[in-house]
């Protein structure tokens, strides 16, 4: 009797079916980190939505013909009807709207009404100044700020140096409650004008940075330092650390290892706001020390009407403030593990 072996089943170089497109969707939609970037990618596209289009309206808000305002009450009626054609202006509103969504994507925010050049040159040109301006004074935000408040929290633990801590509290408070404004004059008047030892206004080498950003960063570093104490104390007090000091770990790896890091994820979202409101401050600061860059020039173009440029200043200004945002969103998912903005 003849036997018949079985042969395998011919499946070999037969490619698998691919799953479906829902399937891995939905795959990747039960990842977190999937998850977390759509949902603050999409909250930034809808908030930068809502600048386009509240820079959009305010030309169209303002009382009485902007054209007008802006070339004077004795301008000839022609120049005015030309230069409204060249700002599309007399356009139906949609369509104006249309346009002025596919400039702001492209880049090219249209032309200034005083000096004719291009709105996306001179924010390009300005733009450096007053980023540096900004960064520089964050920086010296933080280095002053957290070494302050962790140095403080150590010392004043436990209700330890209560002269220490009532000097630091009040100091703090002063310096946070000064206006910038008043903080950049006096400064001036007591370092440019009276001992000479930087520049009045302008410019004009390393030295003429050192009064605006001092001026800057001296009440947001006495807020962060507060910040940085409380936080610092609250870790000080949690079960960890108790556990570290039981096991006679050094202080500085108490520290260092174990207290500071958790304190800093818990202030990190106020040192994005922080960075913030000194993008905002910039605009004072440049004006009072005559600085080159977009404070200067929003100011210049509100006075003149330049609402082309105005425009252009505030998308610029509002982008930054929601790239801040996201990226503080971003840092702390990546920094706790724990926070509720990653795992919600």
């Amino acid at each position: 009797m003849t036997s018949v072996t079985e042969k395998p089943p011919a499946t070999a170089g037969v490619p698998r079916p691919r799953p479906p497109v829902a399937d891995v969707l939905s795959g990747a939609l039960d990842n977190p980190w999937v998850r977390f970037a759509l949902r603050r990618t999409g909250r930034f596209l809808v908030s930068l939505w809502v600048l386009v289009t509240a820079s959009f309206l305010m030309i169209h808000l303002v009382p009485g013909d902007p054209v007008r305002g802006s070339l004077g009450p004795t301008a000839p009626v022609e120049l005015v009807e030309e230069r409204r054609r060249a700002l599309g202006l007399d356009d139906p509103l949609w369509e104006q709207y249309a346009d002025f969504l596919r400039q702001c994507v492209t880049g090219d925010f249209g032309v200034s009404m005083v000096t004719g050049l291009p709105v996306f040159d001179v924010i390009g040109d300005r733009l450096p100044g007053t980023a540096v301006l900004a960064l520089l004074a964050f920086a010296l935000v933080l280095v002053v700020a957290v070494p302050t408040g962790v140095v403080t929290a150590v010392l004043t633990r436990g209700g330890r140096r209560r002269g220490g801590e009532l000097a630091f509290t009040s100091t703090s408070v002063c310096l946070a409650a000064i206006p910038e404004f008043l903080l950049a004059v006096g400064l001036v008047y007591v370092f440019a004008v009276r001992l000479q030892w930087f520049p009045v206004a302008g410019q004009a080498g390393p030295a003429s940075y050192v009064l605006p950003v001092l001026a800057l960063a001296v009440g947001p570093a006495a807020v962060l330092a507060r910040i940085v104490r409380v936080e610092m104390l609250s870790v000080l007090g949690q079960e960890y650390i108790r556990t570290a000091r039981a096991k006679r770990l050094p202080d500085r790896l108490v520290y260092a290892r174990h207290a500071l890091p958790n304190a800093l994820t818990a202030t990190l979202t106020l040192a994005g706001l922080t960075l913030t409101t000194m993008v905002a401050g910039t605009v004072i600061m440049e004006n009072v020390f005559a600085w080159p860059g977009l404070g200067v020039t929003i100011v210049q173009s509100i006075v003149q009407k330049d609402y082309p440029m105005v425009q252009g200043v505030i998308l610029v200004y509002g982008a930054g403030v929601l790239l801040v945002n996201l990226l503080v969103d971003t840092l702390m998912a990546i920094l706790d593990p724990r926070s509720t903005i990653r795992e919600s």
